[in-house]
C-alpha cells in the first residue's frame, strides 16, 4: 500500500493525502459512488480549498478533475445578484454542509454524491429535422451532462424556495441536496429528472 504524501514548503510538515480535509473538517475517505457510470467524472480528490481558478477549462472532458463541490458552487452563481461572487458560493456551500451534518449526521460529501445519483436523469429528447419536419426523439444522456442537470436542478430548487422566503439560501440547499439523496419526490430535482424522463419515454 502506497501512503501520498505531500509537503508543505513554507513549513516543511509532511501531511498525509487522508489527512486532507473539505473545509478542515469533512473526510474524503470512504466516500462510496454506486453509479459506475458516473464514478469517472464525478472528482473526489483531496482539495482542502475547492477552487481551482479554472485551470481545466480549455481541455477536453476538463470538468471531470474539477472537484465535485467546486462544480456546486460554480452552479450558485446565476447570472443574477450571485454572478462571479466564488466566494459568496463558497460560504453558502460551506454553511450548508454544516446543516446536513447536524441534520442526518452523516458526511455532507457522501450525502451530495448520493443526491446527484438519485437527481441525474438517464435519458432526455432532442430535436432532429427529417423531411423537413422536426421531431423529439429519446436519446440516452451522457455520464458528464448527467451531473450537470443533477448539478443545476439542486440548485435551481434551493434558489428558487429561498427567493422571496424567509428560509435562507443556505437552509434551502441542505434541504434540497437531503430531499435529492433520499430520493424525495417533494425535492424539485427529483420531480425534474422524473419529468425529463417521463416526456423521454413518450418520445421514443
Amino acid at each position: 500500500m502506497v501512503i501520498q504524501v505531500f509537503t508543505l514548503a513554507s513549513e516543511g510538515h509532511v501531511v498525509k493525502l487522508s489527512e486532507v480535509k473539505l473545509f478542515g473538517k469533512w473526510t474524503y475517505d470512504s466516500i462510496e459512488v454506486r453509479d459506475p457510470s458516473l464514478k469517472k467524472y464525478i472528482c473526489l480528490k483531496p482539495y482542502i480549498l475547492p477552487h481551482t481558478s479554472g485551470r481545466h477549462e480549455h481541455r477536453r472532458f476538463g470538468k471531470a478533475e474539477v472537484p465535485i463541490v467546486e462544480r456546486l458552487m460554480n452552479k450558485l452563481m446565476r447570472p443574477g445578484e450571485n454572478m462571479g461572487k466564488k466566494h459568496l458560493a463558497y460560504n453558502i456551500v460551506k454553511k450548508a454542509f454544516e446543516l446536513i451534518y447536524l441534520k442526518t449526521g452523516q458526511n455532507p460529501l457522501q450525502v451530495l454524491v448520493r443526491a446527484i445519483e438519485n437527481a441525474a436523469p438517464r435519458e432526455e429528447t432532442t430535436r432532429i429535422m427529417y423531411g423537413g419536419i422536426s421531431y423529439h426523439v429519446s436519446v440516452d444522456i451522457s455520464p458528464m451532462r448527467r451531473i450537470d442537470l443533477a448539478l443545476r436542478h439542486l440548485t435551481e430548487g434551493a434558489r428558487d424556495k429561498a427567493f422571496n422566503n424567509p428560509i435562507t439560501i443556505e437552509e434551502a440547499l441542505a434541504e434540497e441536496i437531503i430531499a435529492a439523496s433520499n430520493n424525495d419526490p417533494k425535492s424539485y430535482a427529483i420531480q425534474k429528472k422524473e419529468e425529463i424522463e417521463r416526456i423521454a419515454l413518450s418520445s421514443r
